[in-house]
């Protein structure tokens, strides 16, 4: 078959946008090509596709005729935060920011300046804003009685923002180039501690003594004194994390979180989670029987922990040392952000929508309706 007959056969199998097809063969198969493999003309690609594809973010390049594909998906939700007074932030991994003054019943979408739709993290200051991070655009924030973004990425240089750390109203920020703190009066990022610099931080917690610990993504646990003014140096805690499994030691790191108790938790990509209760001088592995070892969130509670993982809930007993699933009613486990709120509710952001548990997590409710369609689901945990 000569070269211009298969591609014409390409076209007609493949469905492309319309513009392409318009063109001349020479000039669609570049066209074509670039569009296939996500490449882009700069400043132009974006509001071509989201002209041509208001419901979804990416295009499908493989569609099938299933029920589910014509329905479209709900957005994958990478991180939810809730206001003291119960207000539902969803940030979701292409479609932007939605709100829900009803503990999900209803959804309002607010991205009125946001110009990177793909959210990783949410931080709450009550009374006050909103934090964004995003993977390509930096930080933004929006006041909490407001609808227009302000992007607040001066001092970041466009970094990915992976996690924010709210501690007595300082913002941190962990970023794929380290650790950055918001000052007010200076109206922009400024560095926290030095040798972070090209790393990136998926996880910040603080200790109440000040110590700032920095979970990282392949070079393990960092921590800084934050009661010196000076600036200083990120330490390495030379702490080792081995998966009692495959005796393998883990030092990409995804969520940290402490409990009232300083206990440390830490979950890592792939090898389960690990407590301290010394204030990080040893290690113990909580994994055996988790029957997933990807840990996305961790959610202390009282002395039981709950984290969420690729494939399910879980919460630790510490009477009994043992893990229990806790997912009746989740019909999607790939698990991305766990929130536990004051009142006692669960939230939980999965690749494909939203869950609400009001019983401990015993029973979820589905509250993706108003979220939004796409037709791919896409996320960087599925």
């Amino acid at each position: 078959m000569a070269t211009g007959k298969r591609f014409s056969v390409m076209l007609a199998a493949i469905r492309l946008p319309p513009l392409i097809k318009l063109l001349p063969k020479c000039v669609a198969g570049a066209v074509f090509l670039f569009w296939l493999m996500g490449f882009s003309v700069p400043g132009e690609s974006r509001s071509m596709l989201s002209a041509l594809y208001p419901i979804s973010n990416i295009p499908s390049i493989h569609p099938d005729d299933s029920e589910d594909y014509q329905k479209g998906f709900a957005p994958s939700i990478q991180t939810v935060v809730v206001t003291p007074d119960g207000v539902v932030y969803a940030g979701s991994f292409g479609m932007g920011l939605f709100r829900s003054q009803d503990k999900g019943k209803s959804w309002e979408a607010l991205n009125r300046g946001l110009t990177d739709p793909f959210l990783l993290c949410l931080a709450v200051i009550p009374g006050q804003h909103i934090y964004a991070g995003t993977m390509r655009g930096g930080a933004y924030r929006l006041p909490l009685k407001g609808t227009t973004w302000e992007s607040i990425g001066t001092g970041l240089d466009g970094a990915e923002v992976k996690s924010f750390l709210v501690h007595q109203d300082t913002v941190y920020a962990g970023t794929g180039t380290g650790v950055y703190r918001w000052g007010e009066t200076e109206k922009q990022w400024m560095p926290v501690g030095t040798g972070l610099d090209r790393i990136l931080v998926p996880g910040l917690a603080v200790m109440d003594d000040g110590k700032l610990l920095a979970a990282t993504s392949g070079k393990g646990l960092f921590h800084l004194d934050t009661q010196h003014s000076d600036p200083s140096k990120w330490v390495d805690s030379q702490s080792t994390f081995v998966d009692p499994r495959e005796r393998l030691p883990h030092r990409y790191l995804r969520v940290i979180a402490v409990n009232q108790a300083q206990h440390i938790f830490l979950g890592t990509q792939d090898g389960g989670i690990f407590r301290s209760t010394d204030r990080g001088q040893s290690w113990s592995s909580l994994s055996r029987n988790l029957p997933n070892d990807s840990i996305r969130s961790i959610i202390p509670d009282h002395e039981d922990v709950i984290v969420a993982t690729g494939n399910g809930i879980f919460r630790w007993q510490h009477d009994q040392h043992r893990w229990i699933g806790i997912n009746t009613g989740l019909t999607k486990l790939a698990i991305q952000s766990l929130t536990l709120t004051k009142t006692g509710e669960l939230y939980a952001g999965t690749s494909n929508g939203a869950f609400r548990s009001e019983d401990g997590g015993a029973h979820w409710t589905d509250i993706s309706q108003g979220l939004g369609v796409q037709m791919v689901p896409k996320g960087p945990y599925e």
